[in-house]
């Protein structure tokens, strides 16, 4: 069984209890779930150690692509390995980064993934940790900014490797594949769900090529924060959690 949902900023507790997601009874570490990014890696605290440990307690085995709100200082800290075809990052030996631009053989499907977005809650701009901006602008409600390496990554959006590699594995599965998990969305798909509110940029422009000659079943991804079938192939995910077949 593989089930995939969106966002969970690192409240995995609550997503994916019992109470919420009662199908887990009937799963194994053979089963997946996997999560359209913004994961929630953070920190290394007490807290994230007891959520991990929470997380890797359950009765399946959870895979994820990053977002735009990852620590990528800490998420690239951990090896580079392969499973099921792809290169991961094992954060616990049963919650799994799946890396950019790699396909996945899983249950005799085939999974393109590549996780990042461009941050929309920064029109305020990212500052330096130093910036004595940040004690007055703490307690503004409409001050929308970043700090450098403390909520906000450069690493949130892909390098020119990665998207080369992205584009390599394709064409060496034919350009085809089943399904394409991803945090943001190709730009006219983007267009359609914000009704052109959001622009696009260097990630759903590469993503609209790959919607244009790549042959898929269904494109699953996260970011806008609304459970939506955008088209009857594009589905947008946020708190649902769907099996796929």
């Amino acid at each position: 069984m593989i089930y995939v949902t969106g966002d969970t900023h690192g409240d995995w507790v609550h997503r994916l209890n019992m109470a919420s997601f009662p199908e887990q009874k009937e799963m194994t570490k053979d089963d997946y779930v996997i999560i359209c990014g913004d994961f929630g890696i953070w920190n290394d605290s007490s807290q994230q150690r007891w959520n991990l440990n929470w997380l890797e307690e359950r009765n399946f085995t959870t895979l994820f692509v990053d977002g735009n709100h990852e620590n990528y200082d800490l998420l690239n800290t951990y090896a580079v390995s392969e499973w099921h075809g792809g290169k991961v990052h094992f954060i616990k030996p049963s919650v799994i980064h799946l890396m950019r631009g790699q396909i996945f053989n899983i249950e005799y499907r085939t999974f393109f993934t590549f996780g990042g977005a461009r941050s929309h809650d920064i029109k305020d701009g990212i500052l330096e940790i130093d910036d004595p901006r940040i004690k007055l602008w703490r307690k503004d409600p409409d001050k929308m900014y970043r700090i450098n390496h403390v909520s906000w990554w450069e690493e949130e959006m892909p390098n020119e490797e990665e998207m080369a590699e992205g584009r390599e594995n394709l064409e060496l599965a034919g350009n085809k594949v089943d399904f394409i998990i991803t945090h943001c969305a190709p730009s006219s798909t983007q267009a359609i769900l914000s009704g052109g509110f959001y622009e696009p940029d260097k990630l759903t422009k590469y993503f609209e090529s790959i919607k244009c000659g790549v042959d898929y079943k269904y494109w699953l991804f996260g970011h806008y924060h609304i459970d939506k079938s955008v088209t009857s192939k594009d589905i947008c995910l946020f708190e649902q959690i769907v099996r796929i077949n």
